[in-house]
């Protein structure tokens, strides 16, 4: 390998690293994000479950391992150390390896997850409104989001405050905003008139999974592209890490 393409593969390789750094600072805050916030959807289900926590914790984990295998990459690529190098390849390999069973796992799991969603959403209309930290989140959703309970408004029929009450009654957030009537409000219990809440009719399962099959080409595209990138990244180390060995050879004298 002449030193042109030595110097080509080693800047490159640089480039690389530099991606990666910057994409394991996206992951570390993204995991900070899910941890720290409270006032997304998100939040709801922290708030019930212990597997978002769990999580969060993984990918501030895996942000912070893949900041340092950037940072060590730069470095190795750089002053050509060899070991440094081989340590970049092995973290990027094991990053690799982690991502496809990551992905393996949701895929053969997602209906055991869909059917924890469902319980804690159901739970978290039940105790609706005694609950602010999970009670801003879900009127948050289903306001932007337009949609009403998991599956449908009917879920807000379990709720003992809109059960046991005289009038009728439904979530605000929930409220259809083409329907005619009262300025909407943000957060709480609505009372109507009419035996038919002015509500959004599709469940925010329903909405979300519409999101997903609309946005899936990008989603897929971008873990391609990780994928892409992880795979160039250990081949130019693999090469480089080669030619360093070769040329701390060619300098050992001969007798």
């Amino acid at each position: 390998m002449g030193k042109g393409c030595v110097a080509v593969t080693k800047y490159f390789l640089f480039l690389f690293n530099l991606l990666f750094f910057v994409f394991g600072a996206l992951i570390l805050g993204f995991g900070l994000w899910v941890l720290l916030d409270n006032k997304s959807f998100i939040a709801v289900l922290q708030e019930s479950s212990d597997t978002v926590k769990v999580a969060s914790y993984i990918l501030i984990g895996v942000g912070s391992l893949t900041m340092a295998m950037g940072f060590f990459g730069c470095i190795g690529s750089i002053y050509e150390v060899r070991c440094l190098l081989g340590l970049y390849f092995t973290c990027l390999l094991l990053i690799l390896v982690a991502q496809i069973t990551a992905g393996v796992l949701i895929y053969f799991q997602r209906d055991r997850l869909a059917y924890e969603m469902d319980s804690i959403i159901k739970t978290v209309i039940i105790t609706y409104p005694n609950n602010r930290t999970t009670e801003h989140p879900l009127d948050y959703i289903q306001r932007t989001m337009k949609c009403c309970g998991f599956t449908g408004p009917g879920n807000w029929s379990e709720n003992p405050v809109i059960k046991n009450s005289t009038q009728v009654q439904y979530s605000c957030s929930c409220r259809n905003d083409s329907l005619p009537g009262v300025d909407k409000v943000l957060a709480g219990l609505c009372s109507t008139l009419s035996s038919d809440p002015p509500v959004y009719e599709t469940g925010c399962k329903t909405t979300i999974e519409t999101w997903l099959k609309d946005n899936l080409g990008v989603i897929l595209g971008i873990c391609a592209a990780v994928a892409v990138v992880e795979l160039l990244g250990m081949i130019l180390s693999m090469c480089l890490c080669k030619n360093v060995g070769r040329e701390d050879y060619s300098k050992v004298p001969k007798y």
